[in-house]
């Protein structure tokens, strides 16, 4: 059986990829994730999809190694991880009525041959017109610091949209299982037999 490992240190990513049902493993990728001069957002998230994976394939000799990483983007800049309750605020107060677009890169790496699959998946999110008081009290309960736009659509924060318009639902929450499975097959991994098995 291929050694699949997933180079992120995200739990949401961990998660999802076990949706898939398949045994994976787990590196962090420690990869620099600051922006390059002029570099815009589906090239970054590109690049540190393709980053995370190289970084994971080192000590990962024939396994297809996993990078992502996402960007959420409102008039051109990135929004990033809030980090605290109040740039969390500000930015949900700036995305209130408006379409955010978030694009997810991921990455897959065979480390044996060297071949590597890049794509960027977009995913966007109309959000509700909102006051100021309902934000101030969804930031309060779901304290989502470490997430790009600071919700989490996989709780309370899909109260927050009006509508979601993309694809790949998963690639919202940081890792488009759709298009992975696609690359996965590619190398030779089907996971529904793959998962078949696992139940035998």
């Amino acid at each position: 059986m291929t050694r699949i490992v997933l180079a992120s240190t995200s739990a949401y990513r961990r998660e999802l990829l076990a949706r898939l049902g398949i045994a994976f493993d787990v590196v962090d990728p420690a990869v620099d994730e600051t922006p390059l001069p002029g570099e815009d957002p589906a090239a970054l998230v590109a690049r540190l999809a393709r980053a995370k994976a190289r970084s994971g394939a080192r000590d990962a000799h024939g396994a297809l190694v996993i990078g992502s990483d996402q960007v959420a983007v409102l008039d051109g800049e990135i929004l990033g991880k809030p980090g605290d309750a109040d740039t969390n605020r500000r930015q949900l107060e700036r995305a209130a009525g408006r379409r955010v677009q978030f694009l997810t890169g991921v990455c897959l790496l065979a480390s044996t041959s060297g071949r590597e699959q890049v794509e960027v998946v977009p995913f966007a999110v109309y959000f509700r017109a909102l006051s100021r008081e309902q934000i101030a009290a969804y930031v309060d309960r779901e304290r989502a610091f470490d997430c790009a736009g600071g919700f989490r659509c996989e709780g309370l924060g899909i109260a927050l949209f009006e509508r979601m318009e993309g694809d790949d639902p998963s690639a919202l929450i940081g890792l488009p299982l759709q298009r992975l499975t696609r690359m996965l097959e590619k190398e030779g991994v089907d996971v529904l037999l793959q998962t078949r098995a696992a139940d035998a």
